[in-house]
């Protein structure tokens, strides 16, 4: 479908350095964030590069369980004809944990025609990334991912993989958090973890024990280009999840996989570069926030609750919206306070930023960011001005102004004006039918707690 030369010497040059790799996966984010795709053998790799090769379209239209939506046409009705997948450069990588010699790469979904398909989600990311380039801005993004490690096997519910106490198996009490300890059971995993982003070039800094029992943090350092920046979220994602099994144990992004401890999510940290490489968002000679960041904050914040449906895009993800749980529940925002949904970071003019801390780490990565830097850019086109700040050493007031529910998030993603003309109107229209299709079948299942509560009196 297209030449690229330089692409052919790229998978080239991967062969000759792994002359002992046989197959390599292919995958493509869907609208989850779930990487679906294939293992092409080692002799396909040169043509796929050069060429592409055809892919059905619902391999980026599936539901969390791998199903087709029937309340799209994508799929159900029309055939599921194919598109065409393209390698994504730069993408291709060996994967340390695999049983035998394995090699991946990402791919991006175009139409017939070579033009980018609408649906595919490193699509809708470059959509909204290229109207940044009429602003003369470029973004610059780093992503914190939270997650838990489980014990191994099968036990249903799962245990979360907390601490040892040194030199014995009991496990202490409370939730560990900055626990080095903690770092220091689990040395093994986390030096394996590092040493596979190193080989996956990817650029992860420090890992932290977070405030749950087992549940850890894994920073990625700030590239200027979102759409890498996403690339490498998910990839660090199958990275953590493949590491675990590797070591017999499990890893889990949902947002909110135990009650009784602090959900996990995607924390991301964002500047503006202008034309001339300075940082937009630099505080003024006063100290003062400048105009450019309180407009990104307002269009970002103005944004969130239409948003929702994308930073918490299933029935678990609500569970981790909930007051005291260091999770936002109010779109609003301050300086150095972790219990907003906008963070302003102690940082110098050079690292000035925000943290936009609502997305669930369950979310698609690119869909998140896209939907944060239309609320941006928004906010910067039309000079948005947001609510009074949260005072540093303050605690937000205690009135929940994002719905808990999903049915209504959905609901608020559907009728929104904004985000259509960022994100594309067949996209969002897409996007809320799936979304209502999950949570209807979500909704028709009975599940263990339909018999521990009524089973008993009714």
């Amino acid at each position: 479908m297209h030449d690229n030369t330089a692409g052919t010497d790229e998978a080239g040059a991967f062969l000759a350095r792994h002359p002992g790799i046989a197959a390599i996966e292919l995958m493509v984010p869907d609208l989850n964030g779930i990487l679906r795709g294939k293992r092409l053998r080692r002799r396909e790799l040169p043509g796929f590069w050069r060429d592409g090769q055809s892919a059905p379209a619902t391999l980026a239209l599936l539901d969390s369980r791998g199903a087709l939506i029937d309340t799209i046409p994508q799929g159900s009705s029309d055939g599921d004809p194919d598109v065409w997948c393209r390698p994504v450069p730069g993408s291709l990588a060996p994967v340390p944990w695999s049983r035998s010699p394995l090699g991946q790469c990402l791919g991006t979904l175009v139409g017939r025609d070579g033009s980018p398909y609408f649906a595919d989600s490193r699509a809708v990311l470059g959509r909204v990334v290229e109207r940044f380039r009429d602003l003369g801005l470029q973004p610059v993004v780093a992503v914190e991912f939270e997650f838990y490690l489980l014990e191994g096997g099968t036990a249903v519910p799962p245990v979360n993989r907390a601490g040892r106490v040194p030199g014995g198996r009991q496990r202490p009490a409370g939730p560990r958090v900055y626990s080095l300890e903690d770092l220091h059971d689990l040395d093994g995993f986390f030096a394996a973890v590092t040493a596979a982003c190193d080989a996956q070039g990817l650029p992860a800094g420090s890992i932290v024990s977070e405030y749950g029992a087992g549940q850890f943090e894994v920073n990625l350092q700030h590239v200027a280009d979102p759409l890498l920046a996403c690339d490498h979220a998910v990839l660090l994602r199958r990275l953590v999840r493949g590491e675990a099994r590797r070591q017999g144990l499990a890893a889990t992004f949902m947002a909110k996989p135990f009650a009784a401890l602090d959900g996990s999510g995607m924390h991301v940290h964002l500047s503006l570069l202008d034309r001339a490489g300075r940082n937009v968002f630099a505080p003024d000679a006063g100290g003062a926030v400048p105009a450019a960041l309180r407009h990104a904050v307002g269009g970002a914040l103005a944004a969130i609750p239409a948003s929702l449906a994308i930073f918490a895009p299933n029935a678990n993800s609500y569970r981790r919206l909930r007051p005291g749980c260091f999770a936002p529940v109010a779109p609003d925002w301050g300086p150095n306070n972790r219990q907003v949904a906008i963070r302003l970071p102690p940082a110098d003019a050079t690292n000035a930023r925000l943290e936009h801390r609502v997305a669930g780490a369950d979310c698609n990565p690119y869909l998140a960011l896209a939907a944060v830097l239309a609320g941006v850019h928004a906010g910067l086109a039309g000079r948005v001005e947001p609510p009074p700040m949260v005072a540093e050493g303050q605690s937000p007031p205690p009135v929940a102004g994002l719905t808990p529910r999903w049915e209504q998030a959905i609901d608020d993603f559907a009728a929104d004006r904004l985000l259509p003309g960022y994100l594309g109107g067949e996209f969002c229209q897409l996007y809320a039918a799936a979304r209502r299709f999950e949570a209807d079948a979500f909704h028709a299942e009975v599940g263990n707690l339909d018999y521990e509560w009524y089973l008993p009196a009714i």
